[in-house]
């Protein structure tokens, strides 16, 4: 079990339950990070007195330290410091709630110091699993899932002492908010329809990616990655009520499914107090009054971002990294009011088809298929 706790993204929707949990539970917080929330910031390093503080806007961090020099938190500034934040000698378990390629360099120095990695920036493992899951094997250093999905198929695999008996994983999908449209429908849809998911409260980012069903594609990757399984042993299925969070099926027929409320705060608590389990004060899953269960197939042509990820998966090497950029650079572009929703998978497609994948690639190569993918989509 987590005793201290190191969070990159404090500030996000994760980063903020995972303090709520870290109180709940009686932890200590030795570093919290965050792009340019001084005032966010501020709050919960007066809150939780942490050793290091660091926004990597260096301008921000410039004011924040002004408004820290009462209190004993360090504060540094710039994107180099979130590594520093990720190895602080204090913290047994670092929490990666970044969103984005920013979360990789400083995941790989927490590896390198043996640290539990409680996984919630997914782009780690789509963009470089190999070598991420490669690096934890040598050092030794635990890598726990955060996502709700990925925590549950960790969950229903406690029991599994051989994953050959593993015949697929199933993610489920809520559909995000414009299931069942048509695509002349959804893609009518603006930036504001986008960001009204049914069931969950996340940043705009992944909530974009939920309605292009981006998220789940990426998913898929990471799950590939994580467990070590061909694209063939990894399935989605629409579950629009967000009660079963994925599940595992063993070659003798069994289905293992993990079920409870949509909040966050279970598969983060999870990843602090494994392998035990702690009190959770929230209110449980109610059989009784929880809607019906129901399970649909993707529809890829609605949503062609899940056929691009599997596409990417399938591939290999650097494709993941390079969809994942140009998603990145697209959304933002669909964020900011200047591309339509049907634009984000045209332009992630764009980018595949003029990078090079390379297999096997170094983190150089990762690195600079990367910026290549996202010159594709801004230079367009």
């Amino acid at each position: 079990m987590s005793k201290t706790i190191s969070i990159l993204g404090s500030t996000g929707s994760i980063g903020r339950q995972t303090l709520d949990v870290a109180e709940q539970l009686g932890l200590q917080v030795a570093a919290i990070t965050a792009h340019a929330s001084v005032e966010r910031m501020e709050e919960q390093a007066r809150k939780f007195r942490p050793a290091l503080a660091v926004l990597t806007d260096e301008a921000a961090a410039r004011d924040l330290a002004v408004r820290l020099q009462d209190t004993d938190t360090r504060v540094l500034g710039g994107f180099d410091a979130l590594e520093e934040a990720a190895t602080v000698p204090e913290a047994d378990t670092v929490v990666t709630a970044v969103v984005g390629m920013v979360g990789l360099k400083p995941t790989l120095a927490a590896i390198q110091e043996k640290k539990r990695i409680a996984l919630a920036n997914k782009e780690t493992l789509v963009c470089a699993g190999q070598l991420v899951m490669d690096a934890a094997d040598a050092a030794g250093a635990e890598i726990v899932p955060v996502d709700s999905e990925h925590s549950a198929i960790f969950q229903c695999l406690q029991g599994c002492r051989d994953r050959r008996e593993i015949k697929r994983m199933i993610l489920t999908c809520s559909g995000g908010p414009f299931y069942g449209m048509t695509r002349e429908e959804a893609g009518k849809m603006t930036r504001a329809d986008a960001l009204k998911h049914p069931n969950w409260t996340m940043g705009p980012k992944i909530t974009v990616d939920c309605a292009t069903l981006m998220n789940k594609g990426l998913e898929v990757i990471e799950a590939m990655r994580l467990y070590r399984l061909p694209l063939s042993q990894v399935s989605v299925v629409i579950h629009r009520q967000s009660i079963v969070h994925s599940l595992v099926e063993y070659r003798d027929g069994a289905v293992l499914a993990q079920l409870g409320t949509p909040d966050m705060r279970l598969p983060i608590r999870y990843a602090m107090t494994y392998p035990n389990r702690g009190v959770n004060p929230a209110e449980p899953l109610d059989l009784l009054t929880c809607p019906p269960l129901t399970f649909a197939q993707p529809d890829r042509e609605v949503f062609p971002c899940l056929r691009l990820a599997e596409e990417a998966a399938q591939e290999g090497g650097t494709a993941c990294a390079v969809l994942n950029a140009a998603n990145e650079e697209a959304v933002g572009l669909f964020l900011a009011g200047k591309i339509g929703f049907y634009d984000i998978p045209a332009l992630v497609a764009k980018a595949r088809a003029q990078v090079k994948t390379i297999h096997d690639p170094s983190l150089e190569e990762i690195l600079a298929a990367d910026s290549a993918a996202r010159r594709v989509v801004l230079e367009t």
